[in-house]
């Protein structure tokens, strides 16, 4: 009965396959028999029937924790495209032919992210595809990277400073750093008089930033630093309706990405690009990740999107008009204190 236990599972090398991606995705037996809808036993009878068909051992064992071989980790990235590209067969047949009636795609990306960035291409892929079930996760920074290499999602939008070894970055839009004060603030009223505001003037005053641990807080660091300047922070918080709602309250003042800037707000907007670079937001995807038809075509619309220009982001000029008004005051000043 033990051997034909034995060779049961060891002719059956989709399963095996199949247990041992889904643990290693996992990170324990328990969680990839869940998963699978298998007993742990025979989640563990297939990864030992690999085992032993192969002759190499695929996991150090330490306890509750599993953690690859150097054979693990190789026949992991041979097997995962295998395993995907099976149990996803029905779903890339119909794609050939332009369909996609079913499936689910799962994108992660932070608040702003969602707000600004996905709204058309959302609109354009629902549209297209309504059958196919869209799951939108708003984690930024490290917990999307931790579902990414956990394949809990398919993709993540964002933007990206240093990019780890096993992650891909695909740029896809760029927009302009901008300072944001209240309307009555002392450096919007430097501006209507007609003057530069400098880094040195808004080392001054307090700002209000996204939490440390994102890439914007380094970005500002970075250039306060390489011009010999310091910064206070008098506020954090997260996502950049929040921070546009205090800085209106007047509690600080901010440096954004004009993506989130509408015209409906009242504020001040002052560009900085003279001192800090434009932000870039594009796709960040797992190296040697199987790409569903739904997440190839999402990508392909997202930036059919952006390479046409019509992302569907409304941008108020009103920072001109401002200007311009702030450059006429100024000259009905000039006029007037010469005819005194």
């Amino acid at each position: 009965m033990a051997e034909d236990s034995r060779l049961y599972y060891k002719n059956n090398r989709l399963k095996q396959l199949r247990a041992f991606h889904q643990v290693v995705r996992c990170g324990s037996i328990s969680k990839a028999a869940e998963k699978l809808f298998l007993s742990q036993p025979s989640v563990s009878l297939q990864i030992q029937a690999l085992e032993r068909e192969l002759a190499i051992v695929l996991f150090e064992r330490r306890g509750p924790h599993l953690k690859l071989t150097p054979e693990g980790d190789v026949l992991y990235h041979l097997a995962e495209p295998l395993v995907d590209g099976i149990d996803k067969l029905q779903e890339n047949f119909t794609a050939h032919f332009g369909k996609l009636e079913s499936g689910e795609l799962n994108i992660g990306a932070g608040e702003s992210t969602i707000l600004y960035i996905l709204p058309e291409p959302v609109r354009r892929f629902v549209e297209a595809y309504p059958k196919v079930q869209l799951k939108m996760h708003n984690v930024t920074g490290r917990d999307g990277l931790k579902m990414l290499k956990a394949d809990e999602i398919d993709f993540a939008v964002g933007s990206m400073l240093d990019v780890p070894e096993d992650i891909e970055y695909r740029p896809v839009v760029t927009f302009d750093p901008m300072l944001i004060t209240p309307i009555d603030h002392p450096l919007a009223d430097k501006v209507r008089s007609g003057k530069e505001v400098t880094l040195e003037d808004v080392s001054h005053y307090g700002l209000i930033l996204p939490p440390s641990h994102l890439s914007t807080w380094r970005i500002v660091k970075y250039v306060f630093q390489r011009h010999n300047l310091t910064f206070t922070v008098t506020l954090e918080a997260g996502g950049w309706e929040v921070i546009k709602k205090y800085v209106e309250l007047g509690m600080g003042v901010s440096i954004v990405t004009d993506i989130c800037l509408t015209g409906s707000e009242k504020l001040m907007r002052i560009p900085l690009t003279q001192y800090f670079p434009q932000r870039g937001y594009g796709l960040v995807l797992r190296k040697g990740r199987f790409l569903s038809p739904q997440a190839r075509r999402f990508i392909e619309i997202m930036e059919e999107v952006y390479a046409s220009g019509a992302s569907g982001i409304t941008q108020d000029h009103s920072q001109v008009k401002i200007n311009e008004s702030a450059q006429v005051v100024a000259r009905k000043k000039t006029r007037q204190r010469k005819a005194t």
